[in-house]
């Protein structure tokens, strides 16, 4: 009757658990070729000396039997023995071969053992008196039937003894030292492949103190170890989930702290640029305070075409500068245009010579009249009167300011590298880490706010260019100024220089009041 393994549900035979066919089969084969070798082996082992112990009994009665026929023939002939017989004659006659022959006619008298033809021993002796051989063989049936016996008692007895290791083997020893933990080790496999956690450990009773219960011992350490690293590794997923999440917040916060912070410093900016601004309106406000006075000294008389195209002039950078405030509040684009960098140098001069007493300065403009930039002409104007005016501002005494420029290529783009030098006294060393910072300058008084170098720097920057400031191998201060260089191709559509003077066209480059 066959029945289910209840913790696997796999059939099993009556009275025994399933077993693994493949290693059963295996461990039969192998106890069965090993049951017939050694019945094998003790045949061969036993066969010999039985047979021989046979050979030499019918050896010893054939030599009888051969001295009684010698003796007395007639006498012989009537014993009538079972599985003896007597004969004389030639060697022929007797089928004798030829050594069994020879050593008998050699030694007359004297018993020879041979064989006969039909396989019996057979004893020997020339007579010489009967000129014949005389020969006895013997066949001992009966002995030969017991040692048949003995074989066949001998190969049923080695049958049975294997039959009986083997049934004591697969009955007693093997399912419970093989089979069953082999059967055990599968079911905790089954168990932990099917994710039963509280199956998959073998328990400590059912693991043999033998290699078996080592493999058993060393899986179960194994299966501990691996679930302890899973368990490790979910607490660490859990913590790194946990500092996700953390992280997240913070960056939530720190995207909020930073567009506040953006706002902050739109605002400072902002109050930054007001202050700039406010600094800027000083030279339009005082050129146009000049025409003012001058109209009301003038008794009546009015202004020339000069200095009206300079009122203009004033008043439309007045507006340009209320523009770039409100600009920077809206966040709207900056003007882009080509511009002569010529006419923006000698109209920042012409601002900077009414709000300064720029009597005591030498002005040389070498900038080249095709010399151009993409940009914004009045913010750039912006940048050379600040540069300017801080170049006369440090001529206490009088000098030169000179302005230069030249084309260069840097990573493969062409520049207009524009440098503002006079020959004063040059920038302190210490002032230079904060050079271009607000509030920065030396001259807090009623010539300098500090904000002048930082605006300047912003306009550049915000052009895509690069301030720089240095002092010359002869003594006074450069300020170099890199600006993308516009293309040759582009016409010039803002060229302050150009515009209508008193007296003619705009002047050449040289030396001016």
């Amino acid at each position: 009757m066959n029945g289910a393994d209840p913790e696997s549900g796999r059939p099993r035979a009556w009275g025994l658990r399933f077993v693994p066919t493949r290693i059963r089969s295996k461990l039969i084969a192998l106890h069965t070729a090993f049951s017939l070798a050694l019945a094998v082996l003790l045949l061969l082992i036993l066969r010999p000396p039985i047979v021989d112990l046979v050979r030499a009994s019918e050896e010893r009665e054939s030599r009888l039997a051969l001295a009684l026929f010698a003796a007395s023939p007639d006498r012989a002939g009537a014993t009538g023995v079972e599985g003896v017989s007597f004969s004389s004659g030639g060697a022929e006659e007797l089928a004798l071969s030829a050594q069994t022959a020879s050593d008998a006619f050699l030694r007359p008298g004297r018993a020879v053992i041979g064989r006969a033809g039909s396989g019996a021993v057979m004893a020997v002796m020339w007579d010489p008196d009967r000129r014949a051989f005389l020969a006895a063989s013997v066949r001992i049936g009966e002995a030969r039937d017991a040692v048949n016996r003995l074989f066949l008692l001998l190969t049923l007895s080695l049958l049975g003894v294997y039959a009986l290791i083997a049934l004591t083997l697969e009955v007693f020893v093997l399912p419970r030292l093989v089979y069953e933990p082999i059967r055990t080790l599968r079911a905790a496999d089954d168990a932990v492949q099917a994710g039963e956690r509280g199956s998959e450990l073998i328990p400590s009773e059912a693991i043999p103190r033998d290699e078996i219960g080592q493999i058993m011992r060393s899986r179960n350490q194994a299966i501990i170890k691996l679930r302890a690293q899973e368990q490790q590794l979910e607490s660490a997923l859990t913590q790194l989930e946990a500092a996700a999440g953390e992280l997240k917040r913070k960056n939530h916060l720190l995207e909020t702290a930073r567009r506040n912070l953006a706002d902050q410093d739109r605002l400072a900016s902002l109050g930054m640029m007001s202050a700039g601004i406010a600094h800027e309106l000083n030279t339009p406000l005082a050129v146009i305070k000049g025409c003012v006075e001058e109209l009301a000294s003038g008794g009546g008389r009015p202004l020339g075409p000069e200095r009206l195209a300079l009122m203009g002039r004033v008043v439309s950078r007045l507006e340009g500068l209320s523009e770039s405030l409100l600009d920077f509040a809206r966040a709207r684009p900056r003007r882009t245009d080509t511009v002569g960098v010529r006419g923006v140098v000698e109209e920042a001069w012409t601002l900077v010579s009414l709000d300064r007493g720029a009597a005591r300065v030498r002005f040389e403009n070498e900038v080249p009249g095709g010399a151009a930039v993409s940009g914004d002409p009045d913010r750039l104007t912006q940048v050379f009167v600040n540069l300017l005016r801080n170049a006369v501002d440090a001529l206490d005494a009088g000098g030169r300011v000179t302005v230069s420029a030249e084309t260069t290529v840097r990573d493969a783009r062409e520049w207009l590298s524009v440098t503002v030098a006079d020959d004063g006294p040059g920038i302190a060393p210490s002032l230079f880490p904060r050079l271009f910072e607000p509030f920065a300058s030396t001259r807090l008084d009623a010539h300098g706010t500090g904000l002048g170098l930082a605006v300047a720097e912003g306009i550049v920057r915000e052009h895509g260019g690069l301030l720089l400031a240095r002092n010359a191998e002869g003594g006074g201060a450069v300020f170099e100024i890199m600006l993308p260089r516009a293309s040759p191709a582009t016409p010039v559509l803002f060229d302050l220089g150009t515009l209508p003077r008193e007296g003619g066209p705009a002047p050449p480059s040289g030396a001016r009041a």
